[in-house]
């Protein structure tokens, strides 16, 4: 079986954008994907996230995201997880930022 998709995260557009976003604007998203991982924490635990984190974190640590923990963590969380609770934790993480302006902002940006 083939699939057509080359990265885990390119079957679902919107998780493209979050990962795309958390690519580009890294320090700026930083505070939002602590957020994020908070509201995680609160389903799961701090134990339990850190306890995934050691598992999937890279040796080499050469991907883009593993200069920070917290955009590291964000995004292996995000990888992991099944693929209805990626879709629903990437709509999650952009309604979070947009209710904060940050969206806009970045998109304003772009345009300027």
């Amino acid at each position: 079986m083939t699939h057509k998709y080359k990265r885990w995260y390119d079957y679902d557009p919107l998780l493209i954008e979050v990962i795309n976003l958390l690519k580009n604007y890294q320090s700026e998203l930083r505070s939002q994907a602590e957020i994020f991982l908070q509201k995680v924490e609160e389903q799961v635990s701090r134990e339990a996230l850190e306890r995934f984190y050691e598992m999937v974190k890279p040796y080499n640590g050469n991907r883009w995201y593993d200069k920070d923990p917290v955009i590291s963590k964000t995004v292996e969380l995000l990888r992991v997880v099944p693929q209805a609770v990626q879709k629903q934790a990437a709509d999650s993480f952009i309604q979070a930022l947009r209710d904060n302006g940050v969206v806009v902002e970045i998109t304003e940006q772009e345009h300027n």
